[in-house]
């Protein structure tokens, strides 16, 4: 990633609210829903197609697959070699009801995840559209890492 431009956060996100960031059960990690944060600020609010284009909704997806990985690290006591495969991706894209490019936007997340782990990181995903997200983001992704023990 760092190859790439790409920086993880030093401490991965708290929750911002009632729930655990993630959750581990046999050898699979849970990561709750990630937004577009560096360094504990929001840095994309506003609709798909409106306030942002394709484009820049993709950098935000970016950055909350950034913010998983972090939360993986998290989960792997630091050590990202224990991630075995990215499971599964799901993407929820604010938008309004004309926007169809939500597969190109989540594309910014499955995007990293090959940089990140190659072919580990190929994984199934889920591109959906919604009316809004927490705290007015564009962007919400969320994962499901095999980890080894």
């Amino acid at each position: 990633l760092a190859a790439a431009g790409f920086e993880l956060p030093g401490k991965a996100a708290p929750p911002a609210a009632n729930y655990c960031p993630f959750v581990k059960t046999g050898n699979l990690v849970f990561i709750s829903g990630q937004l577009p944060m560096k360094n504990g600020e929001i840095q994309f609010k506003g609709l798909c197609g409106a306030e942002y284009t394709t484009e820049q909704a993709y950098k935000a997806a970016e950055l909350c697959a950034i913010n998983l990985i972090a939360q993986v690290r998290e989960a792997c006591d630091g050590d990202l070699s224990k991630v075995k495969r990215v499971v599964k991706l799901g993407g929820f894209v604010a938008c309004g009801a004309d926007f169809t490019e939500h597969p190109k936007v989540i594309n910014g997340a499955s995007d990293i995840m090959a940089k990140a782990f190659g072919p580990a990181g190929t994984h199934s995903r889920a591109a959906v559209g919604c009316s809004s997200l927490p705290f007015g983001v564009p962007v919400e992704v969320e994962g499901v890492f095999e980890i080894s023990d």
